[in-house]
């Protein structure tokens, strides 16, 4: 019997729903509420990205993956062109809902805007959860994913408003792809793979914490590629790179 995408579906309700009681709620929150909940979220985020970095088995395939990946992101302007598809969602939910974000300043906007995008479309969490519920019909990981993600979603919304709705479009798309495909993708990966897999996210993870903080703004959506290169780098060094070390 086939699998449905029942957690897939599920997380994306929960961003949803999260932000439109978010956006709803938005003015009505105290201003010290809604400066103070994204810096906490941001430390959350890099707790969550240190729980996964850990997890790491090849450290340096999993450095040459963020490092070649994010070059590659920079080389094709990949933060760009998700910035230039955040603002194309901002027309139709525009039409539909009122603009209530309260951020002024436009680059910052688009900085929070881009973070929850890869926060929400590029967590090790989300990826491997939608792989494991693809593969074996468990949706334990994405079920637990959607309760967090419907309060981050809630607290991005009181700022940014009815456009973090719009972010469960590129979430969607990349769940339900690995969801299909999970069945070629993981008879082909080892324990040690998923878990360099797993501490890659968790890096793109702390460095979204910190951008979300205002520490550092790090390009995020460049760093993306990464995620694609890290399994097959870390394949390679443990088959081929370290017997020749020996």
């Amino acid at each position: 019997m086939d699998i449905m995408p029942i957690g897939v579906i599920v997380n994306g309700l929960a961003v949803v729903i999260g932000g439109l009681i978010g956006a709803f709620l938005g003015e009505r929150l105290p201003e010290r509420l809604r400066i103070s909940l994204p810096l906490v979220f941001g430390c959350s985020s890099c707790a969550m990205g240190i729980a996964t970095i850990v997890k790491m088995q090849t450290l340096p395939a999993v450095i040459f993956a963020v490092i070649v990946g994010t070059a590659v992101g920079e080389l094709i302007y990949l933060e760009k062109g998700i910035a230039w598809g955040a603002k194309k969602f901002e027309r139709p939910i525009g039409a539909i809902f009122p603009n209530t974000s309260n951020i002024k300043d436009r680059n910052e906007y688009m900085e929070k805007l881009i973070s929850i995008i890869v926060l929400f479309s590029a967590s090790g969490t989300g990826i491997f959860g939608a792989l494991e519920s693809g593969l074996t019909g468990d949706h334990t990981i994405l079920l637990t994913k959607s309760i967090l993600d419907l309060f981050t979603a809630a607290i991005f919304a009181t700022g940014l408003g009815y456009i973090v709705t719009a972010v469960v479009i590129p979430q969607f798309i990349v769940l339900i792809v690995l969801f299909l495909t999970a069945g070629l993708i993981m008879p082909m990966t080892t324990p040690r793979m998923l878990a360099d897999f797993s501490a890659c996210g968790g890096i793109l993870m702390f460095a979204t914490g910190l951008r979300i903080c205002g520490i550092k703004a790090f390009p995020i959506g460049n760093m993306l590629p990464a995620m694609a290169l890290v399994m097959p780098l870390s394949y390679i060094w443990v088959a081929y790179i370290v017997p020749l070390l020996k």
